[in-house]
């Protein structure tokens, strides 16, 4: 079995003809604002400029960003690791989902294979996710993955006339190991 693949979806390299549904995917700022911030408006000539800098881009030590897509081909969405830190084992995660990819199990199977690479492979011992206070679904989604809510960084940001905490979800490989083990 392929590392990069799971029940539904596979991680893979962005592509540069992936930039139109990533464009189409910027205009929906609910969601922007729920996964980072929203940005300012970016043309199409941008974007396609941005998909072919990171379909040519290598990854920062483990950092990197990975395209989404079902196991029938069709992109969804992209998850990325950062602040990896080898010397203390722990890296942070994100993941966005194009909205009509949402609640069909994508994104689970996509953090999944991503944690197992992580902790199976690479041998980090412990995997964070950042999340903004009003954003519900992805609290929940955080917690039905096992992870537990550390932290919170009170009044963190701001957006939509508003300050939010930030909640920090952690999870480590044991516990990954318990609630998902190795095949």
């Amino acid at each position: 079995m392929n590392s990069w693949t799971g029940s539904k979806i596979r991680l893979r390299p962005i592509a540069p003809e992936d930039w139109e549904l990533f464009h189409d995917n910027d205009q929906d700022v609910e969601g922007a604002r729920a996964a980072d911030m929203i940005f300012f408006p970016r043309s199409e000539e941008a974007t396609r400029v941005w998909a072919e800098k990171k379909s040519e881009q290598e990854p920062e030590g483990d950092n990197m960003s990975l395209a989404i897509e079902t196991l029938e081909g069709e992109l969804v969405g992209s998850i990325d690791s950062h602040h990896c830190e080898q010397r203390f084992g722990s890296f942070q995660y994100g993941i966005a989902l194009f909205r009509p990819h949402w609640c069909k199990g994508y994104a689970s199977d996509a953090v999944v294979v991503l944690l197992r690479y992580f902790f199976h492979e690479l041998r980090y011992e412990k995997a964070t996710a950042h999340v903004y206070s009003f954003n519900e679904a992805s609290m929940k989604f955080q917690e039905s993955l096992g992870f537990q809510l550390e932290g919170r960084l009170r009044e963190q940001m701001f957006t939509n006339g508003r300050r939010h905490d930030e909640l920090i979800y952690g999870l480590l490989r044991r516990e990954f190991d318990q609630l998902y083990p190795p095949s």
